[in-house]
């Protein structure tokens, strides 16, 4: 027994140490003010959520918003219970969430790697610390900061706890195999438990065959595609793919019920294939270079498939999916990674366009977890062939070093980035610097002056959108509202009924 509780410690001192390190790198986003970019319809003029009553209950259950997440609206009324309006305590609810889904991601690397392995006497602290660095690689990158400093994001961060608590529960039946048979259905329960969080995860059935592929290795290989046990791994998917496709239509009713879809005559076939292949290309760029983050990236008026930005999107899409499988055999991880990549983001690529956005850091949320995945399983890689090689020790240390920088580099980005959401001036003015032909953004911007009087500097930026979009319907009615504050109603008539025109 003294020998087993020393042991214990050892185990949860990397889980500890990864929610501690999460804990730190957010910490300035317990100063963030509710933002002016949903918060305010959410949470500020809302008042269906203010509790857990019979009403507040029937609201979630029954409203969309533009999304079904009942579980999530649960939340954010418990914590209106907790703290009412301070908005310190929806966002600390944020950042343990995403603490816990660091930890519980830890566990899932852990379980893969160990299954990825050959040689079970290679299973030790290197597998830990590997499993621990691709942890903070996801939670601490900062394309994670808009989910985790955004109050509205709090369905990514509940949905990303079931998500990966699925998985691991997953994980742990296939282990134990006929007596596995509770975790599997805990696994679909849980999985119940994401999809009512945020309906993102109904890819989650697909991700589990890539990983019945590799590294479980119950599909393909010797196995075979449609031998017996190959069928009963499609028969265990049932379940999940039933569930995720009435989630898939909850969340379609949803999307069209709040006019959120992008129609075809506003954006072509091709062109939304144009808009996927360049956010698929742009998550993997923000992913190596995650600098000049923006809380809005605004697709264009007009998308030219040809345009040289997605012309280099088709080439990077093609020219990775050919590494892919020129390395198939080499490093099995990669095609599973590449192929849960694209999975994971296909709900909110250009093919079903939804919103003013062409792309967004918070729909990495999931899509990161292939690639993280991979940086853990690099380093241990380059661990055992450090241990083999002459250099040895110098190389391991070497190694570490690098590692550290990484997680160091990430934590420094992410605490910056975690402070561009502090309100809603400093919100929209880093947009602006980062793309000030953003009509959407010029409009915010302007609205937050008036709010604070600064009405000529406000009418300044709704004469920038409205350069930029011209029949933007809120920047006329925004201006006409900053025009009546100075006494000129004359002009201020000739805005709104422009912006009436617009909105016809």
């Amino acid at each position: 027994m003294p020998s087993a509780l020393p042991q214990r410690r050892g185990f949860w001192l990397v889980p500890a140490l990864i929610a501690l390190v999460t804990f730190a790198a957010f910490l300035p986003v317990l100063q963030n003010q509710f933002v002016d970019w949903d918060d305010q319809r959410n949470f500020l003029d809302n008042h269906h959520y203010r509790g857990l009553g019979w009403t507040h209950l029937r609201w979630m259950w029954t409203t969309h918003l533009g999304h079904y997440i009942p579980l999530t609206w649960m939340t954010l009324g418990l914590d209106y219970l907790l703290w009412g309006m301070n908005p310190v305590g929806y966002h600390l609810t944020n950042l343990l969430l995403h603490a816990a889904n660091a930890v519980v991601f830890f566990f899932v690397v852990r379980r893969l790697l160990t299954r990825a392995l050959s040689s079970p006497s290679e299973r030790g602290h290197a597998l830990a610390l590997s499993a621990g660095f691709a942890s903070l690689v996801f939670a601490i990158h900062p394309l994670r900061v808009e989910s985790v400093a955004w109050a509205t994001e709090r369905r990514d961060v509940l949905s990303g706890l079931f998500y990966l608590l699925t998985i691991l529960m997953y994980l742990r039946a296939r282990e134990r195999e006929e007596r596995g048979r509770g975790w599997y259905w805990l696994s679909v329960a849980v999985f119940v438990l994401a999809l009512l969080s945020k309906s993102m995860v109904v890819n989650l059935p697909i991700v589990l065959l890539i990983l019945d592929v590799y590294p479980l290795r119950r599909l393909g290989g010797a196995v075979g595609w449609w031998s017996a046990p190959a069928r009963r791994v499609y028969v265990e998917k049932i379940p999940f793919v039933l569930l995720a496709a009435v989630a898939s239509a909850v969340a379609l009713m949803a999307q069209l019920s709040h006019d959120t879809m992008v129609s075809v005559v506003q954006l072509s076939g091709l062109g939304r294939l144009a808009v996927s292949m360049y956010g698929v290309s742009f998550y993997l760029w923000k992913t190596v270079a995650p600098v000049n983050l923006s809380p809005l990236y605004e697709l264009p008026p007009t998308v030219n498939p040809w345009a040289p930005p997605f012309l280099l999107s088709y080439g990077l899409v093609l020219a990775i999916t050919a590494i892919v499988l020129a390395f198939r055999r080499r490093v099995p991880g990669l095609p599973a990674a590449w192929v849960a990549y694209i999975v994971v983001l296909l709900p909110v690529l250009g093919i079903f366009q939804s919103g003013p956005q062409i792309a967004a850091d918070r729909y990495t949320y999931l899509a990161g977890l292939g690639w993280a995945i991979l940086a853990g399983a690099g380093l241990l890689s380059c661990w055992r062939s450090s241990r083999r090689s002459k250099t040895g020790t110098p190389a391991t240390w070497l190694l570490t070093g690098i590692a550290l920088c990484v997680v160091v580099g990430l934590g420094v980005l992410t605490w910056s980035q975690a402070k561009v959401w502090r309100d809603s001036e400093r919100l929209w003015a880093h947009t602006l610097a980062i793309d000030p032909d953003s009509p959407l953004a010029q409009n915010n911007f302007g609205y937050e002056l008036y709010r604070q009087g600064k009405l000529a500097e406000a009418i300044e930026h709704y004469r920038q959108a409205l350069r930029l979009k011209p029949d933007y319907a809120l920047a006329h009615a925004n201006w006409g509202l900053a025009l009546i504050h100075q006494g000129k109603l004359a002009e201020a008539l000739e805005h709104l009924q422009q912006a009436g025109k617009a909105k016809k």
